[in-house]
């Protein structure tokens, strides 16, 4: 599905949240990798489950397409910096939720980027009968966490030693929801 174009000014910066559109696939492809290199709290390492720029061409269209799904990107001077996808399903019994799922380039950071793409998701959501956002978020990410309760999700579950990181310790995955009633 598409969303209008909403602009934002934090900290001197000016970004963008609008939807994704199939030329913006080869640049999706490059900030995923890079981000996936710059933090521990998504699920891959730097390489793994690489999307290249065709693979991406397709999610855009399949999500545009889609009542259901949202692909949303942050733009900063025409470069995209961060994005984040709403992605429903087909099936009856778990057509009324959507998974939410969000990343930000590292030196964007701190500027609102993550929170208006949620913010936009939300709203998406409760515009178009979604009842139910679902989410996965590392238990170290405090800041994710907090950011997520302030938005109504609540802890509904927790993957006990789910993720194993560089320091070679593993980590719980918190399951989080929110519910529009």
């Amino acid at each position: 599905m598409i969303i209008n174009p909403k602009e934002f000014y934090f900290n001197n910066l000016r970004y963008i949240v609008r939807s994704a559109t199939e030329k913006d696939a080869k640049n999706l492809s490059e900030v995923r990798l890079q981000i996936d290199g710059e933090t521990e709290n998504l699920d891959r390492e730097k390489g793994e489950a690489y999307i290249d720029e065709s693979g991406f061409k397709q999610i855009i269209k399949d999500d545009t397409e889609s009542i259901s799904n949202l692909f949303l990107v942050a733009e900063v001077k025409e470069r995209i910096v961060g994005f984040s996808r709403c992605k429903g399903n087909k099936l009856k019994r778990t057509s009324h939720k959507v998974e939410f799922g969000v990343c930000v380039l590292k030196e964007y950071w701190g500027y609102g980027i993550g929170k208006n793409l949620l913010k936009e998701s939300i709203h998406w959501a409760d515009s178009n009968g979604i009842k139910k956002i679902t989410l996965n978020v590392l238990e170290t990410n405090e800041k994710a966490i907090m950011l997520y309760k302030k938005y109504g999700f609540e802890v509904e579950g927790i993957l006990k030693k789910d993720k194993v990181l560089s320091d070679g310790n593993y980590y719980n995955t918190i399951l989080m929801g929110r519910f529009n009633e």
